[in-house]
């Protein structure tokens, strides 16, 4: 059966999605981006800042599954500018152990929802 994933803490659903689905003991979670969910406004200052709130979104949806970054087992990141690649991977990098980090995809494409940067999705299993 599978459990609706929604917290206040990541941005509301701008379309008819969730935020997260939970089916035995997999998160499938919808793409992040950067949006504030305190404000409900883009970060846009700099990649470093966009990715972090990214990240900070992603974040929050784990939690709300009772699950954390160890438990992710798949990204996939989408770009809007492959030149940006080494700075969100940074940032990405400092959430995610080296030894432990999951499986993942980069790609760079046309547009994202709201001209955003970078949005990312994840797989985990606890």
């Amino acid at each position: 059966m599978k459990k609706i994933i929604n917290t206040p803490n990541a941005p509301a659903p701008i379309g008819p999605y969730n935020q997260a689905i939970l089916v035995n003991g997999t998160l499938y979670t919808s793409g992040q981006i950067a949006i504030n969910p305190k404000n409900n406004e883009l970060v846009l200052d700099s990649i470093a800042k966009e990715t972090t709130q990214v990240m900070e979104n992603l974040k929050a949806v784990l939690i709300a599954a009772n699950m954390k970054f160890k438990d992710v087992v798949k990204t996939s990141i989408f770009i809007a500018d492959m030149n940006d690649f080494t700075e969100i991977n940074k940032i990405y990098a400092t959430y995610f152990d080296v030894e432990t980090a999951p499986a993942r995809e980069t790609v760079e494409v046309a547009n994202l929802p709201k001209f955003v940067n970078v949005e990312i999705s994840a797989i985990a299993i606890k």
